[in-house]
C-alpha cells in the first residue's frame, strides 16, 4: 500500500507525493529516508500544491513501460510521465505526473560509480522530477542547466552534514543539436 509522506512523519499536512516501492526491491531501501529526501527536493522546488507519484520498481516492470511508451525494449534507469503533456493536459489539475525508477539499474550504476545506492536513487528521482516540470537535456546548454539543477536538488536532499553529489546523467544531449 502506498504511503503518503505526511503519514510517515506523523504530520497532518498532506505532502504532495505518493511513494510506492515494489516488494521485489523494498528490502534494500529505507522508505523513510527516501521520503525525507523527496520532501526536501519538492520543498526546494516550492512544490506545495502539485502532486507527484514516485514508483521504485524492478527492471522487468520498467522495461515493459520503456517498450510500450518509448519503443525501447530494454530496462532504463528512470522514466517520467508528465501530465502537462498530451491532449488532456488542461484537465490535470494539481497532478504533475509519475516518476518511475528501476532500483536494480540504479544499483548497477551506483556500483559502477562507487557511490551509495541511495545517492544514485536521489539523483534519478531529482532528474525525473525535473522532467515533469519541463526540464530537458536535449542540447548541451540545457543539459548543463539540468545537471546544475539536479545537483542543487541532491544538495537539498542530503542528510545534515553530508553531501549527495549528482553524477553526470547517462542521458546526454545530442552534439548534433544546436545550443539554445
Amino acid at each position: 500500500k502506498p504511503a503518503r509522506a505526511g503519514q510517515l512523519f506523523g504530520t497532518f499536512d498532506p505532502v504532495p507525493f505518493t511513494l510506492t516501492v515494489r516488494k521485489s526491491v523494498a528490502r534494500e531501501l529505507s522508505r523513510a529516508e527516501i521520503s525525507r529526501r523527496l520532501t526536501s527536493m519538492m520543498g526546494a522546488l516550492q512544490l506545495e500544491k502539485e502532486e507527484v507519484s514516485f514508483l521504485l520498481t524492478d527492471d522487468e516492470q520498467i522495461q515493459f513501460l520503456n517498450k510500450n511508451y518509448r519503443g525501447r525494449d530494454r530496462p532504463t534507469d528512470v522514466l517520467a510521465f508528465a501530465l502537462s503533456e498530451g491532449e488532456f493536459a488542461a484537465f490535470r489539475g494539481p497532478l504533475l505526473g509519475d516518476v518511475i525508477v528501476s532500483v536494480p539499474t540504479a544499483a548497477r550504476q551506483a556500483s559502477k560509480a562507487k557511490r551509495p545506492l541511495l545517492d544514485e536513487l536521489t539523483m534519478l528521482l531529482a532528474h525525473g522530477l525535473l522532467h515533469l516540470l519541463g526540464w530537458d537535456h536535449d542540447t548541451p546548454a540545457r543539459d548543463r542547466r539540468m545537471r546544475a539543477e539536479t545537483e542543487r536538488l541532491c544538495g537539498a536532499a542530503a542528510p545534515p552534514g553530508r553531501a549527495v553529489a549528482a553524477r553526470r546523467p547517462t542521458h546526454r544531449a545530442s552534439k548534433k543539436k544546436a545550443e539554445t
